[in-house]
């Protein structure tokens, strides 16, 4: 159902909004029953359906917050149900207090003054999602404003408070059975310190912690009492250095932790986790009973050489995998294989990968997953110091591997010239019999011509032994790997733009 905007305007076009809408408005006319009349500031009645207070508080609902707010200013059935809206969405774009004529003091009180005003009004009764993103300064709102809408039956709490504020999220609030109804909880930039006295939040589905202070006893003790949490994302956190996954979180499908520079160790007992996503530095890695893993995503220097060595036994039922690393050793025979992995993505990508890594030696890999469908390979790098081909142009070498039946996508991106690079690609040609298209694409601008988003309509500069070395990817490409690709293969060779370079 729509309300019926009575802002100043014409008669003609009032009355045209007022038909599309389905509500009747007239100056004189007062009689209809089944309506309540309600009148705006030039007079003109409208005549609104009386209906339920609980229902018009639904409708409420289903608008967004500055509608919701707009409506509540020329209906009084509104204005009821505005006291009691469910989702509280606060930021400098939805209050407008980001005027660029204001400095960064005046937008930081606007928007405390409008939040404040609008909790002051608020009965603090039914809020079901609250999401502030706090403005720099003038933190000392937070409490108050929490103290109104964190009461039983909210449903979702997201705090995005700048680092500088160094605000302590007050666990009290969650306590008494306050937190039972909380579903979702999202901290950005702030202190979280959950004690055994948080008691049980019984409905936490997720939990996602950016940039925030805790240790790894405090988490523990928010996790030993979420039983029915489902997602866990750890971000940034600089104050844990040990992360400890209790097996009686049953639920618990998907676990992210990245970039937390002090962590040494994740420890986890849940044994239904679907999706494992790490980025840092090397740690050690126990994950426990991994059958139900699916997907996974490592992101440190050697992750290759660990998933090739210490991962396949105790995650035979992977579907997908990226594996980023930025230092490799050369990738070893896997002594058991992946069955069920059917995307590939590996990432090895630095300013300079160390020259010392043989590309060939990801044939291994490959032969332990027979049941991959899609590979990709993005081995750029800014200045490639292994041995060029055409610096060794000697015999290439073969292997003699299993030859694969399901392969159908292959693509290697930031294509240079390196001899085991082009060894590799042409054992991919050779052995994977199903392959369908094959796309290699040389080193390329971070920002393109002809994306949308760059308003140049110019690629970014690139130096110009980047551009020999991609140069000569494009001939090693034409010269031994070309001639060599089935008839029934799609060949895609992307090279850098030459409108631009």
């Amino acid at each position: 159902m729509h309300h019926m905007s009575m802002e100043r305007q014409p008669d003609r076009l009032r009355r045209r909004a007022q038909t599309t809408y389905g509500l009747v408005a007239s100056r004189d006319n007062n009689k209809v029953s089944p309506c309540q009349q309600e009148a705006d500031s030039q007079g003109c009645v409208a005549q609104i359906p009386r209906l339920p207070e609980d229902i018009w508080c639904y409708i409420h609902s289903l608008m967004p917050m500055r509608s919701a707010a707009r409506a509540a200013c020329v209906s009084r059935a509104f204005l009821r149900s505005w006291r009691c809206h469910p989702n509280l969405t606060f930021s400098a774009r939805t209050l407008r207090s980001n005027k660029k004529e204001y400095e960064d003091d005046d937008i930081a009180r606007d928007f405390c003054s409008k939040v404040d005003q609008i909790l002051k009004r608020h009965s603090g009764i039914g809020v079901k999602k609250l999401n502030i993103q706090m403005c720099e300064g003038y933190n000392g709102y937070l409490d108050s404003w929490l103290q109104v809408a964190v009461k039983s039956g909210i449903e979702e709490l997201s705090l995005k408070i700048p680092m500088i504020a160094k605000y302590s999220f007050p666990c009290s609030l969650l306590s008494n059975g306050s937190g039972d109804s909380i579903r979702y909880l999202h901290f950005t930039g702030c202190s979280f310190r959950p004690t055994t006295e948080l008691g049980c939040l019984r409905s936490l589905t997720k939990l996602h912690l950016y940039h925030v202070s805790f240790t790894g006893d405090e988490l523990g003790c928010l996790l030993s009492n979420s039983f029915a949490l489902e997602v866990l994302g750890i971000r940034y956190c600089d104050g844990i250095g040990c992360l400890k996954v209790p097996c009686t979180l049953q639920c618990l499908r998907y676990l992210e932790v990245l970039g937390c520079c002090k962590l040494e160790m994740i420890e986890s007992k849940a044994p239904n986790i679907f999706g494992f996503d790490y980025e840092g530095k090397r740690i050690q890695l126990s994950l426990g009973e991994t059958l139900q893993m699916k997907e996974l995503r490592l992101s440190f220097s050697g992750a290759v050489h660990y998933v090739c060595v210490e991962l396949p036994s105790s995650m035979p039922n992977l579907k997908v995998a990226t594996v980023s690393s930025r230092r490799e050793i050369n990738t070893p025979l896997l002594h058991s294989k992946y069955l069920h992995l059917k995307s590939l993505t590996i990432l090895l990508c630095a300013a300079t990968f160390p020259p010392a890594y043989d590309y060939f030696s990801l044939v291994s890999f490959f032969d332990g997953c027979p049941s991959l469908e899609t590979l990709v390979l993005d081995v750029s790098q800014y200045e490639m110091e292994h041995v060029s081909i055409f610096t060794d142009p000697s015999g290439l070498r073969k292997m003699q591997g299993q030859q694969h039946h399901k392969m159908k996508t292959v693509k290697i991106l930031g294509f240079t010239s390196a001899k085991s690079l082009v060894e590799l690609t042409c054992h991919i040609v050779e052995s994977m019999t199903s392959l369908e298209c094959l796309t290699l694409e040389t080193y390329q601008s971070s920002s393109r011509c002809f994306e949308p988003a760059d308003k140049s309509n110019k690629c970014s500069p690139l130096p110009i032994h980047v551009l020999k070395e991609a140069q000569r990817g494009l001939l090693a490409i034409r010269m031994y790997i070309e001639p060599k690709v089935p008839a029934m293969v799609k060949l895609h060779v992307v090279e850098t733009c030459r409108r631009c370079h």
